[in-house]
């Protein structure tokens, strides 16, 4: 009696086994979605370092410690938790250079949030220093609400409560504004 048992425990273990052996038919979407967790990444980058480029010319360069990929998620994005650098360069090899110690890039949208010591310093050597910026990448335009500071290569200085600009800081409006600004005495000829 006891070998019947034992036959009958096997038999039943076998069949639940191969039961869900061929029940298992899933789709690979499925199954990656139940391997997160709910606020995970779905990749991890780590000592990021990325060259774009245009008809073999370098047009930016990306730089950081950590990326944590969420396009898995309804709103996807990009996350940089311990900071990046971001290196442009125009037609003539001009760079200005992005750093900021936390970004995120959300991809449908194209906006660009950048937060702690944001800096952005352009070829001519404009200096914007801003505790947060955000970048509109499909209009090429940056904005902030929070306290920010331009320094000009002419020795200008323009610290404020919000701007609007353009990307290269070649059109910006101020909100509100205490700074010094240079004045060139041009002397007429006539």
């Amino acid at each position: 009696m006891n070998i019947t048992f034992h036959k009958i425990i096997s038999g039943i273990v076998t069949l639940i086994g191969v039961t869900m052996l061929f029940s298992c038919q899933g789709n690979l979407e499925e199954i990656r979605a139940l391997d997160l967790e709910g606020d995970d990444p779905q990749a991890e980058a780590k000592g990021l370092n990325l060259t774009y480029t245009d008809s073999g010319r370098v047009v930016a360069t990306l730089k950081g410690e950590r990326m944590l990929d969420f396009m898995n998620k309804n709103f996807p994005y990009y996350e940089f938790p311990d900071g990046l650098e971001v290196e442009f360069f125009d037609k003539e090899g001009e760079k200005n250079t992005i750093t900021a110690n936390y970004g995120i890039v959300y991809d449908k949208t194209g906006l660009v949030d950048l937060q702690g010591d944001v800096v952005i310093l352009t070829s001519d050597s404009t200096r914007l220093e801003a505790d947060q910026l955000y970048w509109d990448q499909k209009i090429s335009w940056i904005f902030t609400d929070n306290p920010n500071k331009i320094r000009f290569p002419n020795g200008a200085l323009n610290e404020g409560q919000g701007f609007d600009a353009n990307q290269n800081l070649g059109n910006f409006r101020s909100r509100s504004n205490v700074g010094i600004q240079i004045i060139e005495d041009k002397e007429n000829d006539e």
